[in-house]
């Protein structure tokens, strides 16, 4: 802009020069001629003309120089935000892909542990492990080798033994299964989620257990017929 205000003022002084080319220097004899009036009169308008038109030009420059000044802050300031709104929107969407993500996994870990029982053997060790296993969740007190030990020396481990001599069995009531349950006992100690058969093992073992946890505290405390 002082670029073009430079340029205008050479115009306009350029415009001021006489039209004849001469000069008048200070102590010169020599006169200068006298410029005419067609002369005086064109430059006169003419220098006026380009006077207006270059601070027409320096005005306007100047205008748009300010407005430019003024906007490009703004511009800037506007961007900035932009930028900011969308780091963050970037942000937060992340954030929810997470936890997402998060959700998803524990979902599926849970749905792997919940379908993926365990599996016990169909023998002795079996049925112990799954009716401690039961009884845990019951709160039913009793070890491995309580269980154990009650079971080789109530029926040797045979699932189907029956009692047909003794005082029960006299009485109509027969001990049964692998701890020697008598019917109305395990019907009143029989706990939920296992089968309603007395000759079932997990449930001839968990109701005797739990018989044995009412009378004697556990089946542990149990050293004899009961």
């Amino acid at each position: 802009m002082a670029g073009v205000a430079a340029a205008g003022v050479a115009a306009v002084t350029f415009s001021l020069v006489p039209g004849n080319g001469g000069s008048a220097e200070a102590g010169s004899t020599s006169q200068s001629k006298p410029a005419s009036a067609s002369q005086v009169a064109w430059s006169s308008t003419t220098d006026g003309s380009q006077a207006s038109a270059v601070h027409a030009i320096i005005a306007k420059q100047h205008t748009s120089a300010v407005s430019s000044a003024a906007k490009a802050p703004a511009s800037d300031k506007t961007k900035a935000e932009a930028d900011a709104k969308a780091k963050a929107a970037a942000k937060a969407k992340a954030e929810a892909k997470a936890k997402a993500d998060a959700k998803k996994r524990a979902k599926t870990a849970a749905s792997r542990s919940a379908t993926r029982k365990p599996v016990y053997a169909n023998n002795l060790d079996g049925w112990i492990r799954e009716s401690l296993a039961i009884m845990k969740k019951h709160g039913i007190p009793g070890s491995y080798n309580g269980i154990h030990r009650n079971i080789i020396r109530e029926s040797s481990g045979n699932p189907k033994a029956i009692n047909l001599w003794d005082i029960n069995a006299q009485n109509g009531i027969p001990s049964k299964g692998l701890l020697q349950v008598i019917p109305p006992t395990f019907k009143t100690y029989h706990v939920k989620g296992t089968p309603n058969d007395i000759y079932n093992p997990v449930s001839n073992i968990v109701a005797a257990c739990n018989y044995a946890a009412d009378k004697y505290g556990s089946m542990d405390n149990v050293n004899s017929a009961y």
